[in-house]
């Protein structure tokens, strides 16, 4: 049990380091590449705290074990909104871009509308996401990474008419490093708290179940939640917003769609209600964002709503 509640804070240790960095070297990249803290959020950061579930998934997919791919990758989405974002709007107001609001979650709504609609075909098919389906979410894919890089490209326009004089006292190795070294913090961090947390919990008399609704479901979600807080801590909040909105369309887009183009991956349809959820909660979010900020409020809605959907896997399951 000493060993358990060591590595658990070790893992916190970890993971606030971790996310420090991240965030810092992050922010640091941008200003050297002379994009917005927002196309780092919704690319290098996002892609990074992903990366596990993106090896993870592979690895399923290629020993043909792929099917419960799709429901983590549903509920850390879910997670991403409703306690990621809504704990980072609580530490502090979150800004939102027009950019945002216009594009990066319409295509995070798309993202889920493709799951949906790929996962009912009808005509009495059977309900799988086929190679051909992973094909066609990683072509949307595609087309996210093209307007990130435009996006990229007029931030370079707006920065060569600002004062670059800072830009030449970051050292961009110590900052890739930052990145590096941080997520590597994140990774190993989170997998201690989850482990920890389980065998604490287990001796504590707490059900495999429960065990399985709460620490581990939220554990893939550490390296985003532990990153955005501490952008929104730091007043970094489009990095924050920036890596839920990315992580929401990678996993879809990139992670599912590797997933089933290396082995169709079963869609149940039990699942259509998560994914109902995430469409509602994906609008909700849209709406919070109309004048261009999340608010605590919001926020708490948010946290509070996935608290009610965590009872609701407990009744259901």
């Amino acid at each position: 049990m000493f060993l358990n509640f060591l590595l658990l804070v070790l893992g916190l240790a970890f993971v606030s380091i971790g996310a420090d960095k991240v965030v810092e070297g992050a922010s640091a990249i941008a200003k050297k590449l002379r994009v917005s803290d927002l196309v780092i959020g919704l690319t290098i950061v996002s892609f990074g705290t992903s990366a596990p579930e993106l090896v993870v998934n592979i690895v399923s997919s290629i020993k043909k074990n792929s099917d419960i791919a799709l429901g983590n990758i549903i509920g850390s989405n879910i997670f991403n909104i409703l306690v990621v974002a809504g704990l980072s709007a609580i530490i502090k107001p979150i800004s939102v871009k027009h950019s945002t609001l216009k594009k990066d979650i319409p295509l995070s709504f798309l993202a889920a509308v493709s799951v949906l609609a790929l996962g009912n075909k009808g005509n009495n098919l059977p309900s799988i996401i086929t190679r051909g389906d992973g094909i066609v979410l990683l072509s949307f894919f595609a087309i996210f990474a093209a307007y990130v890089f435009e996006m990229a490209k007029k931030d370079r326009e707006i920065f060569e008419e600002l004062e670059v004089e800072k830009l030449k006292n970051i050292n961009t190795w110590l900052a890739v490093l930052y990145v590096i070294g941080g997520l590597a913090g994140l990774i190993i961090g989170g997998r201690w708290i989850v482990n920890s947390a389980t065998q604490i919990a287990r001796a504590l008399g707490v059900s495999d179940k429960m065990i399985g609704l709460t620490i581990v479901a939220a554990g893939t979600s550490i390296p985003e939640l532990a990153t955005s807080l501490v952008a929104a801590v730091k007043g970094n909040s489009e990095i924050a917003l920036g890596n839920v909105i990315g992580s929401n369309i990678f996993n879809i887009f990139l992670i599912l769609g590797v997933s089933a183009t290396l082995n169709p991956v079963h869609y149940p349809t039990a699942l259509n209600v998560d994914v109902a959820l995430l469409l509602v909660i994906t609008v909700i979010l849209t709406l919070f964002s109309k004048d261009l900020k999340i608010n605590k409020i919001e926020g708490a809605l948010f946290f509070a709503t996935y608290v009610g959907y965590t009872a609701y896997l407990i009744v259901r399951r």
